[in-house]
């Protein structure tokens, strides 16, 4: 029993806390509360806050190594589009405002339709498909064709099971891929929001360490993170190139159907099989996580860090009050509530203004309460 005990001690290392930056703010996700905190204009704090509830409360299976990976992947989707759609509200909220009082309505009609809309779960919804739609478009489809019309260009003649093939089609999506963060993060706005991702991570990493969540803590820490969404990008290029590689060549998809259909059935594929291969990197990422000084996960974690010098910047403090913030939201929900314990909803969404980090309660919540296999 005490050896068991120690061998779970040291396999928990992982924390079920993580966050993503949003437009002048984070949000930051627990594993009952999700909280997304935004800087005003008039300087405050404004903090959206509501208890969470994942699909593994209904269905434990997606608890199970490679399935949560896929459900990780879609709760984060979702969360990220509500906690932007939320600051992007909060940004232009006093242009719209002054908009809508110019053409005669008055504050209680502008303040209900903004309420009314934020109701509307069917348009997040869409904007997820959508999403989906176009990251499978760019990253799966664009690739594969610019691949095979490299093939012909310079008589090379690829086949769909030769590692070559899928070796300049993982190629291809890396190179959009860091190049399209390379030109947004040329804008202005959105190298604001890499240094709120900055931000988020030296907050989770002050959480991670044990340390009183205040500025003078956070700023002590680096802006890479080894569970960062982007090195969970890295994984996925990394891995389609080995798993399409393998399966191409095992399986002969579209081996007799015509030219057009044959690549157009083997895009379909890949989009399937896009579901394991995110599984099999959230489990890198997890383990990754978990042992940070070990060696050879360090040599995994590199690549996706040095990834992580396009989308993360150094904060100011104030961006990493802002990100603190979050967290202690997060941390206070879960303890005032007892959330891990709650079975249906013990409080209703709200949204509250503070000052500083001084005007959230301190939470007993610490690592070990979070921690997971």
């Amino acid at each position: 029993m005490l050896i068991k005990n120690i061998f779970i001690l040291l396999m928990k290392q992982y924390t079920s806390i993580g966050g993503q930056a949003v437009i002048d703010g984070v949000m930051m996700r627990s594993p009952n509360a999700f909280v997304v905190a935004v800087r005003k204009a008039d300087g405050k704090i404004r903090l959206r806050r509501d208890q969470w509830f994942s699909i593994t409360k209904k269905l434990s299976f997606f608890k199970k190594p490679f399935f949560r990976g896929v459900l990780v992947l879609i709760e984060a989707m979702v969360n990220g589009i509500v906690a932007l759609n939320y600051s992007a509200n909060i940004a232009m909220g006093e242009e719209l405002k002054k908009e809508a009082l110019k053409k005669g309505k008055t504050e209680e009609q502008y303040l209900k339709e903004s309420k009314d809309k934020e109701k509307v779960n069917f348009v997040t919804f869409l904007t997820v498909l959508t999403s989906l739609a176009l990251g499978m478009f760019l990253f799966v489809f664009v690739p594969h064709a610019l691949t095979l019309l490299l093939s012909n260009v310079f008589n090379q003649n690829l086949d769909l099971n030769s590692f070559g093939f899928h070796l300049i089609d993982g190629t291809i999506k890396a190179t959009i891929f860091v190049l399209y963060i390379f030109l947004i993060g040329l804008m202005p706005d959105i190298r604001k929001v890499f240094q709120y991702h900055g931000a988020e991570h030296k907050s989770i990493y002050t959480f991670e360490h044990k340390k009183e969540l205040i500025v003078s803590n956070a700023e002590g820490f680096t802006t890479l993170h080894p569970r960062c969404g982007t090195s969970f990008i890295f994984f996925l290029l990394f891995i389609s190139i080995i798993l399409f590689s393998g399966i191409f060549s095992i399986i002969p998809i579209g081996k007799d159907y015509p030219f057009l259909l044959k690549h157009l059935s083997a895009v379909l594929f890949k989009i399937v099989l896009m579901l394991p291969i995110a599984g099999i990197s959230y489990e890198i990422i997890r383990i990754s996580g978990k042992y940070p000084e070990n060696p050879v996960f360090k040599l995994f974690s590199f690549p996706g860090m040095m990834l992580q010098k396009l989308t993360t910047k150094n904060p100011t403090p104030d961006q990493l009050e802002v990100a603190l913030a979050s967290i202690k939201a997060v941390l206070f929900l879960e303890e005032k509530y007892n959330l891990d314990t709650a079975k249906d909803k013990v409080f209703t969404l709200d949204e509250i203004d503070i000052s500083s980090l001084n005007d959230i309660e301190s939470s007993n919540k610490n690592l070990k309460d979070f921690l997971e296999l």
